[in-house]
């Protein structure tokens, strides 16, 4: 129950942050839509963010992970078109890094200043929020910047590389991205 609670939370910061960094490089379109908000409900893929990450939490070999609804964003409004489309791409695994930051944080003003137990033997409620919010943000940063589509890194590289890399990037991995990703989870690849 932590691990999916710190998982919505990120999840919603995650989602939030695109939606805000949307609509101050011109681009209003989730901010109309009521997504510049923290409020869980707006961001939830009823798949993504409550069937999947149930599921394993029944099935408990299977790392926790999810998505939420993904941002809208209209780029035409962008004031310039590539910046706000790398700078937006961004926000959102930057927003899992602070989190991960203040997590942790509070954990080492947790442990020292009111004597939480640092003895994993001797599991406390608020060493575990703690410590799973560092895990699962960091986690969920790095693996938002992969470069697959519908990745935030898929988005880095389309718009954050000179034409004459991106153009052949997304010939490629517009059709198969997704598959390449899917491919990965599979095999187990990404949780090693």
């Amino acid at each position: 129950f932590i691990g999916f609670t710190v998982l919505l939370f990120s999840l919603t910061v995650h989602e939030a942050a695109h939606a805000w960094s949307a609509w101050k490089l011109g681009d209003p379109t989730a901010r109309d839509l009521g997504r510049v908000s923290l409020n869980p409900v707006v961001h939830i893929d009823p798949i993504g963010t409550l069937l999947i990450p149930l599921l394993q939490l029944l099935y408990s070999g299977i790392p926790l992970l999810g998505w939420a609804k993904p941002t809208p964003v209209a780029a035409q409004n962008f004031r310039r078109l590539a910046r706000g489309h790398v700078l937006v791409a961004l926000a959102g695994p930057s927003s899992n890094l602070l989190l991960a930051v203040l997590f942790t944080g509070g954990l080492f003003v947790g442990l020292r200043f009111f004597g939480l137990p640092p003895d994993p033997r001797e599991p406390h409620l608020v060493v575990t929020l703690l410590t799973i919010g560092i895990q699962m943000n960091v986690v969920l940063a790095l693996f938002n910047l992969l470069p697959l589509p519908p990745l935030d890194g898929s988005w880095l590289v389309s718009w954050g590389l000179p034409r004459s890399i991106s153009a052949p990037y997304d010939r490629i991995m517009e059709p198969y991205g997704q598959w390449i990703l899917l491919f990965l989870f599979v095999t187990s690849i990404l949780s090693r």
